[in-house]
């Protein structure tokens, strides 16, 4: 049951507006989330801005998959719905592949060495090691693609939260539930 109220069109506050409009145009509704996000124009607003710079790094599959990776640590479902439609349509992510990055791996070496590190960061909270940022390196990621992906820990983990703390109603098809302990977000990072 959700926790906060969802905005009708007229309740959304004029400096939300522009943002929320926007994303309805591009994705053809207006999600739950958004509507009770934008309850907040700086917070929303600000969160609308990370998405868009965000959305220039690395690329679409590895982007997806660090979403699926670190939605799974936290628990948030919505998002785990939402990336993995996304992954599947956008990035043309095989299922198998989906799969991979909800347990923190990928096919690719490369991006599978990104969505590791990404789990890293959120599971220890930013206390990698030498070794860690080493392995990242060392498949091919620059200082500025490392920075990219502490940055979609961080914008990816923010609407996590958000998720799940007012639990928003679900108006994407559920993905199909796994077992928690397959994900566990207590597994070694």
């Amino acid at each position: 049951m959700a926790r906060i109220a969802a905005l009708t069109p007229e309740q959304v506050p004029a400096e939300s507006k522009h943002t929320l409009d926007t994303f309805t145009k591009n994705i053809g509704f207006t999600p739950n989330m958004m509507v009770a996000f934008a309850q907040s124009p700086i917070a929303f607003n600000a969160w609308a801005t990370l998405l868009g710079s965000l959305s220039k790094a690395l690329d679409v599959k590895t982007r997806d998959s660090i979403g699926l990776a670190v939605s799974e640590v936290n628990g948030c479902n919505y998002c785990l719905t939402v990336h993995s439609l996304t992954a599947e349509h956008m990035a043309r992510l095989p299922a198998d592949d989906i799969i991979l990055a909800r347990k923190g791996h990928a096919s690719d070496p490369k991006r599978d060495a990104a969505i590791q590190f990404a789990r890293k960061v959120i599971g220890t909270r930013g206390h990698v090691s030498d070794a860690d940022l080493k392995d990242v390196r060392d498949a091919g990621y620059t200082d500025a693609n490392i920075i990219e992906i502490v940055a979609l820990v961080a914008m990816y983990s923010l609407t996590n939260f958000f998720n799940n703390v007012f639990d928003h109603e679900k108006d994407f098809p559920p993905v199909t539930p796994a077992a928690r302990s397959e994900f566990s977000p207590t597994a070694t990072f």
